[in-house]
């Protein structure tokens, strides 16, 4: 016998809980609870509430489990009425999902309470076009794209871990890019600085890696900063943006960005190469281990090695400033696991990656119990061989 909609309707109440918009604006957020909105996309982007999860209905079957892989998890679906939800929700229990609810009245009874919610920033058709294979993925998305087009990068220096982090970075659609390098382009750079080019030889390299990058996407808003990095500048500069990018292996340069990011309170994503090797670390702010919780001061000058000197694999920049560009992104976005606390070790000459576990120090000099450094330090004398670039240059070493 034909079952009618009300049929339909009657079955899922009978094994999926109804709640309130009431009851699901005042209880206490859980953070394992996973608000799903499963409207068309063009209803989604007219508004949402804050927090949700866009799975359309017509894909929820095939897509769900790349969304929410554990069935135990609390699900709470809404729709414009209440009614797609509450037959995606008894979906979901057919799927064996075991703790899923509907949000009886849905979005136009969120709307009339008055209760407040997003309107998210839509793509342009060129945009999604661009970016279509991150918007592929769940964990970056439209949601992710539009977090990154509203980021602002700063990357201290244009050199050899710059020019590799700047590209990719707005190839991925970083909406700001700041370049804080005061050098301009030797051709001795060109072994491993592939931002630049010949025919931009004794250019600011600031304004050589803007035209390159708007070359790959002129959507990107490059902000150059031809000066030095100063215990003077460092914090108030880095306030404007929302990551750091330290691509500079100075020790006054490094030393600067670790504490002044510490006190701007902005996440570093810190990269460093010598001849075959490379290192990466990622630094949050008084959560996880800082660069002097490694070290806590600087060596002696005469200690400091001239990698103009000691030299640096050409592809090497390439590999350490990708993996760079690849914590910046996740930390936008707000995917996977950075290497807070972690420091990843290439070696190329063998291809081996290691990793490291670095414990914070609860006595380190900035981020410690008891901080001993309470404001950038500008270290001098460290590189005042001439084959090394200028204290707190951002020219890269590389």
């Amino acid at each position: 016998m034909p079952t009618s909609s009300r049929d339909l309707l009657a079955a899922a109440r009978a094994v999926v809980p109804e709640v309130t918009v009431d009851e699901v604006h005042g209880r206490a957020r859980d953070p394992r609870r996973v608000l799903l909105d499963v409207r068309e996309r063009y209803e989604f982007e007219e508004g949402h509430l804050t927090g949700a999860t866009h799975l359309s209905k017509g894909f929820l079957e095939t897509q769900i489990e790349d969304r929410v892989a554990d069935r135990s998890t609390p699900i709470t679906l809404y729709c414009a009425g209440g009614v797609r939800s509450l037959l995606a929700a008894r979906a979901l229990r057919e799927l064996g999902y075991e703790d899923v609810e509907s949000m009886s009245g849905g979005f136009g009874a969120w709307k009339a309470k008055g209760y407040d919610f997003v309107v998210p920033r839509t793509l342009t058709p060129e945009q999604r076009l661009r970016y279509s294979r991150h918007l592929l993925i769940p964990e970056v998305g439209e949601e992710g794209q539009a977090k990154l087009l509203d980021a602002r990068v700063l990357l201290i220096g244009a050199g050899g871990l710059g020019s590799p982090a700047a590209l990719y970075l707005a190839a991925a659609g970083v909406g700001t890019l700041g370049l804080l390098d005061f050098d301009t382009v030797d051709m001795s750079n060109l072994q491993r600085q592939i931002i630049h080019s010949v025919d931009r030889v004794g250019m600011a390299k600031t304004e050589s890696a803007r035209i390159a990058i708007n070359g790959l996407n002129p959507d990107v808003r490059v902000v150059e900063h031809r000066e030095m990095l100063t215990s003077e500048n460092a914090v108030e500069l880095f306030s404007q943006y929302d990551v750091i990018v330290n691509g500079c292996d100075n020790f006054p340069t490094r030393y600067l960005a670790n504490d002044a990011a510490l006190f701007a309170r902005k996440p570093l994503v810190d990269g460093g190469i010598f001849r075959f090797e490379g290192q990466v670390t990622t630094v949050l702010p008084f959560a996880s281990p800082c660069y002097r919780c490694r070290y806590p001061s600087p060596p002696p000058p005469e200690e400091a090695p001239s990698c103009a000197e000691a030299g640096v694999l050409g592809v090497l920049p390439g590999i350490v400033g990708v993996l760079q560009a690849t914590e910046v992104v996740k930390l936008i976005v707000g995917a996977g696991e950075p290497l807070a606390g972690r420091l990843l070790h290439v070696d190329a000459l063998d291809m081996r990656f290691r990793e490291f576990r670095v414990p914070r120090d609860p006595h380190c000099p900035v981020c410690g119990e008891n901080p001993t450094i309470t404001e950038p330090i500008d270290y001098e004398g460290f590189c005042l061989n001439p084959n090394l670039a200028p204290a707190g240059a951002a020219a890269g070493a590389h």
